[in-house]
């Protein structure tokens, strides 16, 4: 009888041993609190779901702050927030973009007279394209009146076929001239554009403001058919 009661005290004695060994939970650092929508304050140690709407403050044990937690978005919320960063995002790199093209405008033109002569040499290159296009006119005029002179003894008949085929062919190379024609007009007009809109620009920063701040140039939109030859390079 003994012997069972020593036993089991020292069972007893090991157990009590292993639970006081077993580590406690340490406690918490943070206090969380915020108001929810009912007007409440409420505080845990942890982040609070009824307050995941709202802002909620972290506290440290004296009661001092320790930061401030946003509140959680909703996936509308999020893909609204983003929308807004990346429209930012996009509007300073234009005013960046803006910035660079007004230096390097007023680099390139340091007054009127620097402008007024790349318009000029941009005009003249066009120019010299409407002057070789008039010039193939005449010569097409020249080639037809032979062609007209012979289909008059044909008159009332089928023409030849050699005869038919050379008028065609003249015929078709008039309007493909006068296409061009009307392309390097068009041409000279969106220069003058460009160019006006450029010169009013550097006005603007030539009196004062500041590279960036006048928006993009507006958009002046080439000619969809580019004349045969000399056409500018796009600026």
């Amino acid at each position: 009888m003994l012997m069972r009661c020593l036993l089991a005290a020292v069972l007893a004695g090991a157990a009590c041993g292993v639970g006081a060994q077993a580590p406690a939970r340490p406690p918490s650092t943070s206090i969380y609190t915020c108001v929810d929508d009912k007007g409440r304050r409420l505080t845990a140690d942890r982040p609070i779901a009824e307050c995941s709407a709202k802002e909620q403050q972290v506290l440290n044990r004296d009661g001092s702050l320790r930061m401030v937690l946003p509140p959680t978005l909703t996936a509308d919320e999020r893909a609204e927030k983003e929308a807004r960063e990346r429209a930012a995002k996009e509007a300073r790199a234009a005013a960046a973009d803006a910035m660079r093209r007004d230096r390097n405008l007023m680099a390139r033109f340091p007054n009127e007279e620097a402008h007024q002569r790349a318009r000029e040499a941009a005009l003249d290159t066009v120019r010299m394209a409407i002057k070789t296009t008039e010039q193939r006119l005449r010569a097409l005029a020249v080639e037809r009146k032979p062609l007209l002179d012979e289909a008059e003894f044909y008159q009332g008949r089928t023409l030849p076929p050699r005869l038919k085929g050379a008028i065609d062919a003249n015929d078709a190379a008039v309007e493909a001239q006068r296409g061009s024609q009307a392309t390097q007009e068009a041409e000279l007009g969106r220069i003058n554009r460009l160019y006006d809109a450029e010169l009013d620009r550097l006005r603007r920063l030539w009196s004062g403001a500041h590279a960036g701040s006048l928006g993009p140039l507006p958009n002046v939109v080439a000619p969809v058919t580019a004349p045969p030859s000399g056409r500018p390079a796009s600026r």
